[in-house]
């Protein structure tokens, strides 16, 4: 017998410690090179880690365990021979498209697997006493699942109490039904380890930083006529929507680069300010486990279709947990659209290491005063969080004046004015 050991890869300088997710073969399974076996959470993103060998795989961790780099995760026996179908079993699977379930079901052999519970599912037998030859198994071969463990376990009767007596006709004729109340149950689940992240890097930011928010508003009425003059077109020649993320984006871009304080990081323990001579900007994006803010790199050289793709292809990627380390580390400014879901106006914090960060807000048409006339406009809010240890307070309102205008006028992002 051939052992390979298989530990938690170094990730990143930065993180030490992983949490187990989900796993993406069973216990026993074989598996081959470089195939996903399981997935784990890190501080900034999901990660799958492949097989290093090919042979059968034995775990040595569980769900929701939290690891720390270089720990054991499983071992891979590389002796075992891989499984060859039957004639039997080929034609099954040739067939299964055209197969009833039924036959389908019935062309499934027994294998090591059958009836051979998961990490996951061990556990809760284990903790529940359960007799695990009543449980029926929905995995590959049979293999029990913790979804099988769980169904079992909500389908098992409750006994009565031994002692319990049988009320009388008489008794339950004067018995006062009490009034029944609303569910009071809880439930108590982990904090994921992004979640944590975020936790901790949003109160580190607010101990550390002197964050400030400057406000303003933002008439988007020759932004909507431009998108609606040529939304069509830019859709047909570019394949990509023409969306407000993509003005903002560029003129946030322009004016990093008038503002380089705004544009820059503040290191206290070495007592120096880094300043950057590339825009790299970190769009915030809602996925299932939370917040994320992948980066897009080199704006200052994009241009509309450039920075929509490139939107697009994050937030794809963040919807199906897809983003890799380097998407995610990096930028030097953030904006983030809470517009999308129904804010008016809020005060964004600062994504450390940064110095600032730009607020988008909800569309709304507004009464405004236009050389002495009252005219409805579509009026969006915008903020400025910013860190006022290496940004003055004139440079913070002078920079966001400058993408109101920009985006006012929006002629001037395209004419480098």
């Amino acid at each position: 017998m051939s052992i390979v050991q298989m530990t938690v890869p170094n990730i990143g300088e930065s993180i030490t410690e992983v949490t187990i997710n989900s796993f993406l073969v069973e216990e026993g399974d074989y598996v081959e090179l470089d195939q996903s076996i399981l997935e784990f959470d890190s501080d900034k993103a999901t990660l799958e880690l492949p097989a290093e060998v090919a042979g059968t795989v034995h775990f040595l961790v569980e769900e929701g365990q939290d690891l720390n780099i270089g720990d054991l995760v499983c071992e891979i026996d590389t002796s075992a021979a891989a499984p060859v179908a039957s004639n039997g079993q080929a034609k099954a699977a040739a067939n299964a498209v055209s197969e009833p379930p039924k036959a389908v079901e019935a062309a499934t052999t027994t294998t090591y697997a059958t009836g051979h519970p998961s990490p996951a599912a061990a556990k809760l037998i284990a903790e529940n006493k359960i007799d695990a030859t009543k449980i029926k198994g929905t995995g590959v071969d049979g293999r029990i699942l913790k979804e099988d463990v769980l169904a079992f376990l909500e389908s098992k009767p409750v006994a009565p109490a031994p002692n319990a007596k049988k009320e009388s006709k008489a008794t339950a004729s004067v018995e006062v039904t009490p009034k029944t109340l609303g569910s009071r149950n809880s439930t108590e689940k982990k904090l994921s380890r992004l979640r944590k992240t975020i936790s901790r890097r949003l109160v580190e930011v607010k101990n550390n930083t002197a964050m400030l928010t400057t406000f303003n508003e933002v008439d988007l009425t020759e932004i909507i006529a431009l998108r609606k003059r040529y939304k069509e077109e830019f859709k047909e020649k570019h394949q990509i929507g023409l969306g407000y993320m993509g003005f903002f984006t560029k003129a946030a871009s322009i004016a990093l680069q008038e503002f380089p304080a705004v544009n820059a990081y503040i290191d206290t323990e070495k007592g120096i300010i880094e300043y950057h001579d590339y825009v790299d900007i970190s769009i915030a994006v809602s996925s299932k486990k939370g917040l994320v803010v992948p980066v897009i790199r080199n704006v200052e050289d994009m241009g509309l279709k450039e920075i929509e793709q490139s939107i697009r292809n994050l937030a794809i990627k963040a919807r199906d947990g897809k983003l890799t380390m380097e998407e995610m580390t990096g930028g030097t400014f953030t904006i983030t659209n809470g517009g999308i879901f129904g804010s008016l106006l809020s005060t964004p914090i600062i994504n450390s290491p940064q110095s600032a960060i730009l607020g988008m807000h909800g569309i709304k048409d507004r009464p405004m005063a236009i050389n002495g006339e009252v005219k409805i406009r579509p009026m969006m809010y915008l903020a400025l969080s910013y860190d006022h240890r290496i940004i003055d307070g004139k440079d913070a309102v002078t920079f966001l004046v400058r993408i109101k205008n920009l985006l006012e006028d929006p002629m001037r992002l395209f004419l480098n004015l």
